[in-house]
């Protein structure tokens, strides 16, 4: 059968709508059809969400020890029996080897650990202010410990600890690639708008930090942080070891275009107007290439995070007690530990999993971003 061709009021309409749009409309359009970086959006908006309540997320608190439960293998959440909506998780038996005198743990689906969703677990402030026991999956008894994902060497839910890394690391690729944004677009912005000396001396410095060896700096600037710090300070440390390092590219992109915005007849009006150097940098030239610079800085995120994530597990990073993905990837480098408990690289797919939706939301946005696109 063939198709009907629209009729020319609603091609008109369409073009009308388009004619008038704003850019970020037309940004959000294009955007939208590519459905891989959407799907990874939303993927990246829950993960945030465990970055603001990561206690409403856990089944416990991410620091209770037990050795005597020690590698327990994951419980996977069942939502179903015997035909009606009624969660649990399969129970483990413990049963000590006589050779090595370890624990060995197996799950019994025939024994039921009843959940609930939304119940009273162990107390928590969310955003530090408000008081709440609320949590989104806990056992119906309070001595009965769960284990979605298993536990690490001293009895500790990987679960937990996995959504209270998430916040540590997550919120370090961002405020890194934030604070990198910053300077690049500042730093680049002054070089190819003021441009003489000053560009040089700009240029030069980009020109020393692309020069110098990523790794070994990062090595370098990270084991000269003092080892009585706080895992606060040294967060805030490593956060800025990073951005200060990563700013050089797209200083570099802002200048290219700087240099030929700078004639244009907005920035001469600008000029003539009275605005400041600064102001007509941040109020006229940046926001004609702001859609770019979200995109650049959203692929630089998963670059930060597995930065991050390097120098934690080589424990010149985040060390303990902090928690983050580097962290308990550490659990993970004892070979014998891992045949024991391969859950314990769960982790190290959560990192492949949040670099993988970065990369496809910005290659979405670079996309939607281009101009010429159709």
């Amino acid at each position: 059968m063939a198709q009907v061709a629209p009729a020319p009021a609603e091609g008109a309409a369409v073009e009308d709508r388009i004619a008038v749009a704003s850019n970020w409309k037309l940004v959000w359009w294009r955007f939208r059809r590519h459905r891989l970086a959407v799907v990874s959006a939303v993927l990246l908006i829950l993960m945030y969400c465990v970055v603001i309540a990561p206690d409403f997320f856990s089944t416990q608190n991410p620091e209770q020890t037990d050795a005597r439960q020690a590698f327990i293998p994951a419980q996977g959440i069942r939502l179903f029996h015997e035909g009606r909506l009624d969660p649990w998780v399969p129970a483990v038996t413990g049963k000590r080897n006589p050779v090595t005198l370890r624990m060995e743990w197996t799950v019994d689906p025939a024994k039921r650990v009843p959940v609930s969703f939304f119940g009273r677990g162990h107390t928590w402030h969310f955003l530090g202010l408000i008081e709440t026991n609320r949590h989104l999956i806990v056992s119906d008894d309070p001595r009965q410990r769960i284990f979605l994902l298993g536990s690490d060497r001293l009895g500790r839910d990987q679960w937990s600890r996995i959504m209270h890394g998430t916040q540590t690391s997550m919120t370090v690729g961002l405020v890194a690639v934030a604070l990198s944004t910053f300077l690049g677009v500042l730093l680049g912005g002054i070089s190819g708008y003021v441009g003489g000396k000053t560009d040089s001396v700009i240029q030069r410095l980009i020109e020393l930090l692309q020069s110098v060896p990523t790794i070994p700096i990062w090595l370098a600037l990270a084991a000269a942080l003092p080892r009585d710090w706080t895992p606060i300070q040294v967060f805030f440390a490593i956060t800025v070891i990073l951005s200060l390092i990563g700013w050089t590219t797209l200083g570099r992109e802002v200048r290219g275009r700087f240099l030929a915005l700078r004639e244009e007849d907005f920035v001469l009006a600008a000029r003539l107007a009275g605005c400041s150097r600064l102001r007509i940098i941040m109020r006229h030239m940046v926001p004609t290439f702001a859609s770019h610079i979200i995109a650049t800085a959203s692929l630089a995120i998963p670059v930060m995070i597995i930065n991050e994530t390097s120098l934690s597990f080589l424990g010149l990073g985040i060390r303990p007690p902090a928690i983050s993905w580097g962290v308990l990837l550490q659990e993970a480098q004892n070979i014998q530990s891992l045949a024991l408990a391969p859950w314990l690289l769960i982790p190290g797919l959560v990192v492949i999993l949040a670099v993988l939706a970065f990369n496809l939301v910005g290659d979405g946005l670079r996309d939607a971003s281009d101009p010429y696109a159709n």
